[in-house]
């Protein structure tokens, strides 16, 4: 039978560590102001979490909802997990009601590691032959973690060498003033360029004099050092 989201707690606070838990919310800026603030962790690391994630191939969506109410956040991971593996064996329409699910909860997806583990698996390939109009909604969105999942949901597409979402949303997102989404956008750009360097730098040529330093560097990463360099003295 499918485990209840009581047992699974059990489980997770049985392979939580409070030495690690005061590392994890450092790690995550969970103080004051800063963009995890508030958040609470029980100190358990990916690994063990993917372990336990497969001794529960049966769980329903209910309980992964529950699951994702948690104030733990490796418990929220967990439950992006087990929606993960859900999605796999779905059949259509219960993929789609993993994809609402999953939009209906951003408030809990609410850190860097949650959206980039969870959003090209669910959001991203949910809609890779589908219209994609909530992406550039979610890219205009006021809360952070959901412009957070508009970019990093297209890496499915990129996987597909379908770069023209990535790159629109990428423009929507040029200004935005966080330095989690200059990051995010710098390494989209960059999984685009793996796979066609000539549409990164397309983009690149027009707007490298005036996007955030750090999405520049991390969208050229990669380039040569010569290259690079000119890029980043503005000579490109």
């Amino acid at each position: 039978m499918p485990s209840s989201a009581a047992t699974i707690s059990q489980q997770l606070h049985a392979l939580a560590s409070p030495e690690t838990a005061a590392n994890l919310q450092r790690f995550f800026k969970t103080g004051a102001g800063q963009y995890g603030e508030g958040d609470v962790f029980l100190g358990i690391k990916i690994p063990p979490l993917r372990a336990l994630a497969k001794q529960h191939c049966a769980v329903t969506l209910p309980t992964i909802s529950t699951l994702l109410d948690s104030p733990y956040h490796e418990q929220r991971m967990f439950a992006l997990l087990l929606l993960m593996q859900f999605y796999q064996r779905a059949s259509e329409a219960e993929q789609a009601a993993a994809f609402d699910l999953y939009l209906s909860r951003t408030a809990r997806i609410n850190n860097w590691d949650l959206v980039d583990v969870s959003a090209p698996h669910i959001v991203g390939r949910f809609l890779q032959n589908r219209p994609r109009k909530i992406l550039h909604q979610l890219a205009r969105s006021p809360v952070l973690w959901e412009r957070r999942i508009a970019i990093i949901a297209t890496l499915s597409f990129i996987r597909l060498n379908d770069f023209g979402d990535t790159l629109r949303i990428a423009e929507t997102l040029l200004h935005d003033e966080h330095d989690l989404m200059h990051k995010a956008v710098g390494w989209m750009l960059r999984e685009v360029g793996k796979r066609d360097l000539a549409s990164e730098e397309v983009f690149l040529k027009k707007h490298y004099r005036n996007m955030p330093r750090t999405m520049l560097r991390y969208a050229i990463e990669r380039f040569p050092e010569q290259k690079r360099l000119q890029y980043l003295h503005g000579t490109a």
